[in-house]
């Protein structure tokens, strides 16, 4: 659907917000903390954005982009967007929601990651849940919606970290888990490296599986696509494509003109998830939780590969 930019505004060093309104004047779509929405700011180019505003409000999307030094496309382009100017996005969709079944909630944001985090925060406050919110950044400035964060009733909830201020501004993953319990959850947002690093510390002090929940802003660094040569059997028509050992199943799937639809590259926003009939994937993503993975029954063309020497796709 098509949106109009009402603003954009500066929220922190390379980090601007956007505001997005119906060109109808009607309510959006309504979404729950959490959820992103695919956004086109040039044809060609898709990426995820979290919603960064309250989910009460439905006259409006907010999001928040950073400019990736290495960007590919999308947060260059975003960044070059104005108010007034209009957005193609998609409807709202949620793969990381919170579960209400709690009694306490904590949440993890590094750098970008306060999007959806920081949606979480408003909705839970709204609801009298019990939770707390850590939020860790390079530096101060990198800080984003930290007025929104002091001056509503998620000021004595919140913490800011700092990786260049002394040690004791430094996040301890050890004491922010502490002891984990049935009815504690825990979100983490952000870079790949700093939810693997926050993750591993909740399992080594036993936190279950079930009660960590994670979404991934690019992974920690890219994942490699290379090994053995495998075929691809598309099950709709029974066509096979072979994949070379340097080649990933996408790209190999776009060759012969076979459409999937596509994103991050990177396994970590799974727009280009696809159902396996058949085979034993080599999962490479971010994406998918291991008790998906251990089901074999889908996987992301964009970076895994196969274990067996045919997969057979929903295709």
């Amino acid at each position: 659907m098509k949106v109009l930019i009402a603003s954009k505004t500066i929220v922190a060093t390379d980090i601007v917000s956007f505001e997005l309104v119906s060109t109808v004047d009607e309510d959006l779509p309504a979404f729950s903390a959490g959820a992103h929405i695919d956004v086109t700011p040039v044809k060609g180019v898709t990426r995820q954005y979290s919603l960064v505003n309250n989910p009460s409000e439905t006259n409006r999307y907010c999001i928040a982009v950073l400019l990736e030094p290495k960007s590919r496309g999308g947060s260059s382009a975003m960044h070059a967007l104005s108010a007034g100017e209009f957005l193609e996005i998609g409807e709202p969709r949620n793969h990381f929601p919170l579960d209400w079944t709690a009694n306490h909630s904590i949440l993890l944001a590094g750098g970008i990651g306060i999007t959806p985090i920081l949606s979480m925060a408003e909705q839970l406050s709204q609801a009298g849940a019990s939770f707390e919110l850590h939020y860790c950044v390079r530096d101060e400035a990198r800080a984003a919606f930290r007025q929104r964060l002091d001056k509503s009733d998620l000021s004595r909830n919140w913490k800011l970290y700092t990786d260049t201020g002394p040690s004791a501004s430094r996040i301890s993953f050890d004491e922010v888990f502490g002891s984990p319990a049935d009815d504690k959850h825990v979100y983490v947002c952000g870079p790949g490296g700093f939810i693997e690093a926050a993750l591993n510390s909740a399992t080594q002090l036993g936190w279950r599986d079930a009660n960590q929940h994670r979404e991934f802003f690019g992974a920690a660094s890219s994942p490699n696509a290379d090994g053995a040569a495998f075929t691809i059997e598309l099950a709709k028509s029974g066509r096979r494509i072979e994949v070379a050992a340097n080649e990933t199943a996408f790209a190999a799937l776009s060759r012969v003109g076979v459409k999937v639809p596509i994103s991050c590259e990177q396994g970590v926003c799974g727009t280009c998830l696809t159902r396996v009939i058949a085979g034993r994937p080599d999962h490479r993503d971010l994406y998918l939780t291991d008790a998906e993975k251990a089901t074999d029954d889908q996987f992301l063309p964009c970076c895994s590969r196969s274990l067996s020497p045919i997969l057979v796709l929903d295709l």
